[in-house]
């Protein structure tokens, strides 16, 4: 039996050309290797699963000429890789430097990849301070840190730092696609997109989602089977929710709040999940800022037709309301209670605008006669 290895180590990208959403970086690292303008310290900062010790390997296989599918020269003495989290003491460190003192034997550069470094102690910086600030000329050390504002400033000052970015769902997606074709999986477009919005901008964790949907579904994925696996709420849910508010149907509403909480999601994100929707109705409203819409091309114009119909004053109103329920649900003793009175209230605000304008007209007249 073969052995099973998962997406994000299977394809985990041997060169800069390889490595999605970051190419303001893998631009300027591949530019300093050509132009010989590297620094001998990186700080990689960034979330989680965007790419940042990828990078780090991927450059110390450069500057040494290394061939990526040579596992030898990958392994080779010259990449040393530490984890912070585990190694994060003064004599950790003082191994690492003591370790720098002799150059490499095979290859240009030693390069010093530690992971985690926001993890190491005050006095494990300190220790480190000299040696990065006047490193051998064939040692360079690449840091790497989820949490930028824990490293200290006198090893921030001494780094070149590097920002990775989320990766936007569509580049997850596009990639995921891709995976797919290779796998010879057929994959629907809106099923991926939604693994690609439930990675939440990292693409190891929508690698790990692919893997699972994969385990679940075989050589086919649906969007169907993709919700059920997730078990997330279905863009329906919300489109009919809506549909019942702006036609004042409460006990639509109701019944539909009902099936959502016999199916097991919490009423607190399927508000959660309302919200995201009025706002997305909402930005649908102009043609300049629909572009912040990042679902597929079919739910956009199913976005696009309910937007018509939802006038503005609605959706500011019921996302105000909504997210005065979300405020307010911990510390409800009648959860359940809380957000069936939020959708009666959302149920009644156009019958509400209509009350308030024929007031104000009223009102108006009476003046105009006195």
């Amino acid at each position: 039996m073969e052995k099973f290895v998962v997406s994000a180590r299977k394809y985990r990208p041997k060169d800069f050309e390889e490595v999605v959403g970051q190419e303001h970086i893998t631009t300027t690292l591949k530019n300093a290797i050509d132009n010989n303008h590297l620094a001998q310290a990186f700080l990689f900062c960034g979330p989680r699963g965007v790419g940042k010790t990828t990078c780090a390997r991927i450059l110390a296989r450069m500057v040494n000429d290394f061939d990526p599918d040579d596992p030898a020269a990958t392994n080779s003495m010259n990449i040393y890789e530490l984890d912070a989290a585990s190694n994060n003491s003064v004599d950790d460190i003082r191994n690492l430097t003591d370790q720098v003192r002799f150059p490499p034997q095979y290859g240009k550069y030693k390069v010093y990849i530690i992971d985690e470094v926001h993890m190491l102690s005050n006095a494990a910086f300190n220790a480190f301070l000299k040696t990065l600030e006047e490193p051998p000329p064939y040692a360079i050390f690449i840091l790497a840190t989820t949490e930028k504002h824990k490293v200290i400033p006198t090893i921030l000052s001494r780094c070149q730092i590097f920002d990775f970015n989320r990766i936007q769902v569509s580049d997850i997606s596009n990639h995921l696609a891709k995976i797919a074709e290779r796998e010879n999986i057929d994959a629907e477009e809106e099923a991926l997109h939604l693994m690609a919005q439930k990675a939440d901008g990292a693409l190891r964790d929508a690698l790990s989602i692919f893997d699972l949907i994969v385990t679940f579904s075989g050589d086919k994925i649906t969007y169907k089977s993709t919700v059920e696996n997730l078990h997330i709420l279905d863009y329906d849910y919300f489109f009919d929710a809506t549909d019942a508010l702006l036609g004042e149907d409460i006990s639509k509403c109701l019944l539909l709040f009902d099936d959502v909480i016999n199916k097991g999601f919490d009423g607190h994100n399927f508000i959660l999940g309302l919200t995201e929707h009025f706002r997305n109705l909402l930005v649908c409203k102009d043609e300049a800022t629909i572009q912040l819409l990042q679902v597929t091309e079919n739910i956009k114009l199913r976005y696009k037709e309910q937007a018509g119909v939802a006038p503005m004053a609605f959706l500011l109103t019921a996302m105000n309301i909504a997210n005065q329920c979300d405020l307010s649900y911990k510390s409800s003793k009648n959860p359940r209670l809380h957000v069936e009175l939020t959708l009666m209230k959302m149920a009644r605000i156009r019958s509400a605008v209509k009350l308030a304008q024929n007031g104000s007209a009223e009102g108006e007249v009476k003046k105009k006669v006195s």
